[in-house]
């Protein structure tokens, strides 16, 4: 559905990964890369914005599994567009949205506006109505556009712009089925569907497993042992969350309601903290001897016999 754009770099450079890198390692890679230049924490500056839409566009390539094999085949550039020199036909049947024709009649006549098949076989012949082909197209989303709901504008090979509802709580790999716009039926038939196949980018600090989001909360050394009231993001936004005293590292905490909305408006999942103890860099005297001090007058043990 998007267009080449001139000068974009190789995507496993982006993404500083050696060129056949796994899922794995193009996932973990771009996850590392999303955190740090997430807009949120560059706020005004392009540059930053820039960069990373370059990582999300080389992550889109590499985490397709077809859109790598081809690109490391040699068959597609940078940006995904086909090679003109080896792909004629594809360059011709498959437009920006990615879809493609699967009837050969449609191919051959948008030459002459004419059925080459008709020329064959006689223009007299009829044909028995038969229904249009459907035709597939994926769709990049965002994964907060995915989770609370969106409207995407696609463009057909044809020129033909569709509107596309992106319903609350959808997921990667989920199809959408817009009827009555694919291929065109013969002797009458009625016109295929299109198929939207959504592809959900990874958030750098939200997971989602099921209905639910988990996400990774550091707190100080301090917040953990006394509690705290602290804010955290959500899809919703930041939401204040209470911190127990005594909390520690691996401690889960649950934002009821807060997760993806469920199927058919039965309510949303929830939204669970986990809390990650962070000490500070370089403990200061102070804070050594009270700790030593401590732990003289309140030995324990943590890891059993």
């Amino acid at each position: 559905m998007t267009t080449g754009e001139a000068h974009v770099r190789d995507p496993y450079q982006v993404l500083g990964i050696k060129r056949g890198a796994d899922a794995k390692e193009v996932k973990k890679a771009y996850r590392k890369l999303a955190r740090d230049l997430h807009p949120d924490l560059h706020p005004g500056d392009s540059k930053a914005e820039d960069r990373f839409k370059e990582v999300a566009a080389a992550y889109d390539l590499l985490s397709d599994a077809e859109k790598k094999g081809r690109y490391d085949r040699g068959e597609i550039d940078p940006s995904g567009a086909p090679k003109a020199e080896r792909t004629f036909y594809r360059n011709y049947a498959e437009g920006d949205s990615g879809a493609r024709y699967h009837d050969p009649r449609e191919f051959f006549r948008d030459f002459e506006g004419t059925d080459i098949f008709s020329d064959l076989f006689g223009r007299g012949a009829r044909t028995a109505a038969a229904r249009g082909a459907d035709t597939r197209a994926t769709l990049d989303v965002d994964f907060v556009d995915a989770v609370v709901g969106a409207s995407r504008e696609i463009i057909l090979s044809n020129g033909k712009r569709l509107k596309v509802t992106i319903p609350p709580g959808s997921a990667d790999g989920q199809v959408l089925r817009l009827k009555g716009q694919g291929m065109a039926g013969t002797g009458g038939g009625e016109t295929g569907d299109i198929l939207i196949e959504l592809k959900v980018h990874p958030h750098p600090q939200f997971e989602r497993k099921g209905d639910d989001i988990h996400a990774e909360l550091p707190v100080t050394l301090a917040e953990a042992v006394l509690g705290a009231r602290v804010e955290v993001p959500t899809i919703d936004g930041r939401v204040t969350l209470t911190i127990p005293k005594g909390s520690n590292t691996g401690s889960r905490l649950r934002l009821r309601g807060k997760g993806v909305p469920r199927a058919g408006g039965g309510g949303r999942g929830n939204h669970y903290v986990t809390l990650k103890v962070v000490l500070p860099d370089q403990p200061d005297a102070e804070l050594t001897k009270l700790v030593e001090e401590w732990s003289t007058r309140h030995p324990y043990n943590v890891r059993g016999s």
